[in-house]
């Protein structure tokens, strides 16, 4: 009876465990209504073939007065894809159309909103900064953090 439970035990914990590992591959960053990314470090495992980075508007403001997005480029290639950003204008999210330096971004959104984007992690090269920002005009010089491929 004590090998049954035993066994069943170890079972129950490996369905568990499933979710933790899911949840690695994942993180959801908060923006609120001071400008402010509530997470400035992400390490993406390499074991991940897909990274999702959710963004929660955790503040109260319209997409049209405090919205935010996440946008990822190489540290190297971040203003000037934010600077390409705003002369794409809210009608392209604030990202350039077909911008090759972006790796990913999530649309726009409000106080109260949630959005996600999936990542290749297959675009990321070990060794290489990457910044995640929000390109909101105004934004983007504060609303930053790094984004690395873990070892």
């Amino acid at each position: 009876m004590k090998k049954i439970c035993t066994t069943v035990a170890l079972l129950a914990l490996g369905t568990l465990a499933t979710p933790v590992l899911a949840a690695d591959c994942a993180v959801t960053i908060e923006g609120n209504d001071q400008m402010q990314f509530n997470i400035k470090n992400v390490e993406v495992p390499k074991s991940c073939t897909s990274f999702t980075m959710t963004l929660k508007h955790t503040g109260k403001m319209s997409k049209s007065t405090m919205g935010h997005n996440i946008v990822l480029a190489t540290t190297a290639d971040t203003n000037a894809a934010a600077a390409d950003g705003l002369k794409a204008g809210a009608a392209n999210e604030y990202v350039k159309p077909g911008d090759a330096r972006v790796l990913a971004f999530t649309k726009m959104i409000g106080g109260g909103e949630t959005t996600s984007v999936n990542l290749d992690v297959a675009k990321l090269k070990a060794g290489t900064e990457y910044t995640y920002f929000c390109s909101f005009p105004g934004h983007s010089f504060i609303m930053r953090g790094v984004l690395k491929l873990g070892s």
